[in-house]
């Protein structure tokens, strides 16, 4: 019995790693969700009160720390205008 998914190793159109290609599919050049806007590390210093109270909502709504601070920010400078 051959196996299911064939795989094969691909060498990248641009400087890189190499990647695992399957048969089917796979990575393609644009393909994926389209960025929102530009990625910046940011720390943040919080009490330990605050983190649990923000994971807290998180979890009740289905939400990433990421999504939950953008938006708050989003909605301070919005306000601003």
């Amino acid at each position: 019995m051959e196996p299911r998914n064939k795989v094969k190793i691909g060498i990248p159109d641009e400087e890189g790693q190499l990647s695992f290609m399957f048969t089917r599919g796979g990575a393609r050049r644009g393909a994926g969700r389209k960025g929102i806007g530009t990625t910046r590390k940011v720390s943040l210093t919080l009490s330990e009160a605050t983190w649990s109270r923000l994971d807290a909502y998180c979890d009740d709504h289905q939400f990433t720390r990421s999504e939950v601070l953008r938006g708050m920010i989003e909605h301070y400078f919005s306000d601003q205008n």
